[in-house]
């Protein structure tokens, strides 16, 4: 049976849902013995915050600090990439606190995901999961691009100006805006993230590698060197993969010589993180949830709010009321919703006959279509312009309020 029609059938709500996953996370820890971190984006939402941040390393810190009873930690990663910088402290952070890392793919873990995951002491990946080329995202202007994509663009401009003698006017006024200085910042980002694999892969994932497996040599610390060399030259070498987002399976990865564990090997192991694969993707489809960070003990669930219509504020009731047309950036649906700022029973019949529901207590609108609107934002919002808090039914000893 499919684990998505499953779910969907149990008519779990987000809350429920964010419970599977803890109860998942403590399957898997009973399952391998170690301690394992849930951090996975919404890969492909258009939402500032889904890559990779240095924000995400204080969470990492924060989350798994104080673990004074566990020597191993699992992190399941899915990521469409982000800052090197923030990838290289959380591996330095990971190594420095556990005696054995260890980086769970069953979904997408590219570029410093990518770099992250060839850290570990062992990488784990389903059928499903896939790594990516190395390579650096560089924020040029106001936008976050390749720095592979963009050296090789400069490079081909360069190669067409030496033919032609000439760029086209659009071409010549993009590249007489590159300076120096941010071409050297490319580059620098480039190798940074190259020399970054060499020096894991040499210390980590070959920690152990003490034998050749064929002649049966004693590994040197310079044949593991030259190993995590040829590896980084095989996952930079972007005309080969032909794509920055191009997927590399297991099979991949073993033919240019890193040792993969398949999680299918293990059915009960696949299971679970199938699972924790399939909520986390039904988390991001019918919440506003787009990053997730969770352990069996905790968790932090970062979520985009809708902006929706702006507030609007009767003239005739200021201090008493604020309503709100609320759209389901999912269906379209408009939702009115009132929130009383004062105990009077009159708003609430006014509003109700116009169409308009109170403000949920839990700050979470249920759509038609399933998705959950978070609106803690428009909460904190209405509460710090209007400085007074909402009144939900639940207050108890109501009455009007005579202005």
């Amino acid at each position: 049976m499919s684990l998505i029609k499953e779910y969907i059938d149990r008519k779990l709500s987000g809350p429920d849902m964010e419970e599977e996953l803890l109860r998942l996370i403590s399957e898997y820890n009973a399952l391998r013995g170690t301690y394992l971190f849930v951090y996975s984006a919404a890969i492909g939402k258009q939402i500032p915050g889904v890559s990779l941040e240095q924000s995400d390393f204080y969470i990492f810190h924060d989350l798994l600090t104080n673990r004074k009873d566990c020597s191993k930690v699992d992190i399941y990663l899915e990521t469409p990439g982000g800052r090197g910088e923030t990838a290289e402290e959380i591996v330095r952070f990971l190594h420095g606190k556990f005696e054995k890392v260890s980086f769970v793919i069953s979904g997408e873990a590219k570029s410093a995901g990518t770099i992250m995951a060839l850290s570990g002491d062992e990488i784990l990946m389903s059928e499903t999961g896939s790594l990516g080329p190395i390579d650096a995202q560089m924020k040029i202007g106001m936008s976050i691009i390749s720095a592979y994509d963009y050296i090789e663009w400069i490079d081909e401009k360069r190669k067409e100006a030496k033919k032609n003698k000439a760029l086209n006017p659009f071409d010549a006024t993009m590249v007489a805006q590159i300076s120096p200085g941010e071409l050297g910042s490319v580059l620098h980002a480039l190798n940074f993230a190259k020399d970054l694999v060499i020096d894991w892969l040499s210390h980590y994932k070959f920690k152990n590698w003490t034998v050749t497996e064929s002649l049966k040599k004693t590994v040197t610390p310079e044949m593991k060197t030259e190993r995590a060399k040829e590896i980084a030259e095989e996952l930079t070498n972007h005309s080969k993969w032909r794509s920055h987002g191009r997927s590399i399976k297991i099979e991949d990865l073993e033919n240019i010589g890193l040792k993969i564990t398949r999680i299918e090997n293990d059915k009960k192991l696949a299971d679970i993180v199938y699972r924790i694969q399939t909520v986390c993707r039904l988390l991001f489809e019918t919440t506003t949830t787009f990053k997730v960070f969770a352990t069996q003990d905790n968790k932090i669930f970062r979520q985009a709010v809708p902006m929706g219509k702006p507030i609007q504020i009767p003239k005739m009731q200021l201090p008493d009321v604020v309503n709100i047309e609320q759209k389901c950036p999912k269906c379209g649906l408009t939702h009115k919703i009132y929130a009383k700022l004062v105990k009077n029973s009159k708003i609430d019949k006014d509003f109700q006959s116009k169409g308009y529901k109170p403000f949920p207590e839990n700050a979470i609108v249920k759509c038609d279509c399933g998705l959950e609107i978070d609106l803690s934002g428009i909460k904190n919002q209405i509460e710090l312009n209007m400085n007074r808090k909402i009144v939900f039914k639940s207050n108890k000893g109501e009455t009007d309020e005579k202005r």
